[in-house]
């Protein structure tokens, strides 16, 4: 039962990311990337990583999406953004050989015993579930990267500010 729900919930997420791809509306684009983070906050449950599904759904689907819905609105979906050139077959092909190539490291390291889907890994911590266990780990083990992911938003913010204002 989990296998077919794995696969249903996976088929709908690569559908609806090639959906944002192949979409020429904007719009439209936006709200299948919605439906695709709204698949993988499933697969989260699924893996019992409650607290990443709900993050998932709020910051991703909730907040940054409305940021983009904002600023699709400001460009004028009504005009056509995306001219034929897009569609050329450079970009595909490169995207595709480095999707193939993705997926024959995957295979590797999966076949080479790497990369193992042991009911272990899957368990949550022990005590308060595993929102303390990644509490603990996001500021013991991983606070440098944690930091320096804060300071490269915050400058990200100053520099569009910066463009906006140039802008105007």
């Amino acid at each position: 039962m989990e296998l077919v729900y794995f696969f249903s919930v996976a088929a709908v997420a690569v559908l609806s990311a090639i959906a944002v791809l192949v979409s020429r509306n904007t719009v439209h684009s936006a709200l299948f990337l919605v439906a695709n983070l709204f698949c993988i906050a499933l697969l989260y449950l699924s893996l019992t990583a409650e607290f990443l599904a709900l993050v998932q759904i709020t910051v991703y689907a909730g907040a940054i999406m409305v940021l983009f819905l904002f600023v699709i609105t400001m460009l004028n979906p009504s005009s056509e953004e995306t001219p034929d050139k897009i569609l050329n077959r450079l970009p595909w092909a490169v995207g595709l050989s480095i999707a193939f190539l993705v997926g024959l490291g995957l295979l590797f390291l999966t076949s080479a015993g790497k990369i193992t889907s042991s009911a272990q890994a899957m368990q949550p911590a022990a005590g308060n579930g595993n929102l303390e266990a990644i509490g603990t780990s996001l500021f013991t083990q991983y606070l440098l990267p944690f930091e320096l992911t804060s300071f490269l938003l915050f400058v990200a913010m100053l520099a569009a500010m910066v463009l906006a204002k140039r802008r105007a």
